[in-house]
């Protein structure tokens, strides 16, 4: 009954909210208790308590009442390896509050493995984890793959490349992986290594005459190797790199390689180490959205004991749209200095503290500016990109500088189409979906946005 009850609530919910935010928030949930009194929900993590709470609670209140429940209260359940512990809706959600937090959240930074761990030996960081990892819009497909890496290793995406900026969660994702088969399969040998290490232990091989560097990353269960970009001009490091695939590949080894470029972008990448590194699965890992850098921003809060208001949230995650670690930056300086001075960090405490930073790119870009850069960077005139010319290579950058227009400005359809000369609003909005589809699944066209994006605020 209940569980038929909460398919039926999903349903309606997943009909009326983003794709991202259901995968997000609604996917892993379950049904625990439902009355007229109360109803019970369990969710992943302790982050996701907060989202509820502040904003899907109405939203299930209302579902439920369509479906002939209407509760007093609503709490939710913390649910992990076969605990709960129950939250309601007026409790301060923080770190130090909880003192389940370390098992939800993993070890804080800092936390070392305990002695002897698989970690630890295979040169995994225990901080990396499924659980403490914020999945959004721009890293759904990853991390779902990566947990079936996890569950089925070497028999699922082998290898698996993932790609994407610096900061977004390349290594996170990939290292944990290795964590979760540790856990749950600790016969299996898991080793992380970056390939500069790789590069460094094979030239230290050749040169002092050292054995056992193959033996030791090929007799693994699970290699995962970090900034494969690294090797690139390395002709003979790639060559063994390339015996050490196969050798690993052709015995079901698991095989998981990060880089910021997908192999086709790598420059000198040997045509054979990029045709293996293609056939299995190549995943993009995007700059995250707005909602999903909220969530970070409050899960690393959370880590701190601290709770921000939404509007010190909303600010951090407006100023910062680059990368994690930028983003991880501004919070601990906001979160150091409120401490220092003994004052709460809120949003007037991170306009005084980052406004200088965030105020050293011009506050105030208007449209013809959006529209001149487009047509400068792809060697066009003003006149050109905004004509009825249906060229492929003015149409692109007109749907680019539409893009732009609507995401750093929020300007409406028709504005928009007016800013390019165009009468029909219709245009607008197609050309934007176009970009938007191609950002996620053509590296070339997300390059070029990013690269549009720097300029303007230089």
């Amino acid at each position: 009954m209940q569980h038929s009850l909460w398919q039926s609530v999903l349903g309606e919910i997943e009909l009326s909210v983003p794709h991202a935010t259901f995968v997000t928030w609604f996917k892993n949930t379950e049904l625990i208790e439902s009355s007229n009194e109360r109803v019970t929900i369990a969710v992943p993590n302790i982050f996701a308590v907060r989202q509820f709470q502040v904003k899907f609670t109405d939203q299930i209140r209302q579902v439920l009442a369509k479906n002939g429940v209407e509760p007093e209260t609503i709490e939710f359940i913390v649910k992990t390896s076969g605990k709960r512990t129950a939250i309601n809706r007026e409790t301060t959600v923080s770190a130090r509050s909880s003192s389940r937090v370390d098992d939800l959240i993993g070890p804080v930074q800092g936390a070392s493995a305990p002695s002897g761990s698989s970690s630890t030996q295979g040169n995994l960081n225990p901080r990396y984890t499924f659980s403490n990892f914020i999945v959004g819009s721009s890293n759904d497909l990853a991390y779902t793959a990566c947990q079936a890496v996890a569950q089925y290793p070497g028999v699922k995406y082998n290898p698996l490349f993932l790609y994407g900026g610096v900061g977004l969660g390349k290594t996170h994702l990939a290292q944990a992986v290795g964590n979760e088969i540790t856990k749950h399969r600790p016969e299996m040998r898991v080793l992380y290594i970056s390939s500069e290490t790789f590069v460094k232990e094979f030239l230290e091989s050749i040169r002092f005459k050292k054995k056992g560097f193959s033996d030791k990353y090929r007799n693994v269960d699970v290699l995962i190797i970090d900034d494969m970009q690294f090797i690139a001009n390395k002709e003979k490091t790639q060559e063994e790199f390339f015996h050490t695939f196969n050798a690993l590949h052709q015995n079901n080894k698991q095989i998981i390689i990060s880089s910021d470029k997908p192999p086709k972008s790598i420059p000198t990448l040997t045509e054979r180490l990029r045709s293996r590194f293609e056939m299995g699965m190549t995943i993009d890992i995007q700059m995250p959205d707005f909602e999903t850098r909220c969530a970070i921003i409050e899960a690393k809060s959370a880590l701190s004991g601290v709770e921000l208001e939404r509007d010190t949230v909303e600010y951090l995650a407006n100023n910062v749209k680059t990368n994690i670690r930028e983003l991880e930056g501004s919070l601990n300086q906001l979160l150091a200095y409120s401490e220092m001075r003994g004052i709460t960090p809120d949003i007037s405490t991170a306009e005084g503290l980052l406004g200088n930073v965030r105020h050293s790119r011009p506050q105030h870009i208007n449209a013809k500016q959006i529209v001149d850069k487009t047509a400068k960077y792809f060697s066009l005139s003003t006149v050109e990109i905004c004509s009825e010319k249906r060229d492929k290579h003015i149409v692109t950058p007109r749907q680019i500088a539409m893009y732009l227009l609507r995401s750093e400005l929020h300007l409406s359809f028709p504005k928009i189409a007016s800013e390019l000369g165009r009468k029909d609003h219709t245009t607008a909005i197609h050309s934007i979906e176009k970009i938007e589809k191609a950002i996620k699944l053509d590296f070339t066209i997300r390059e070029q946005v990013s690269e549009i994006r720097e300029r303007l605020y230089v």
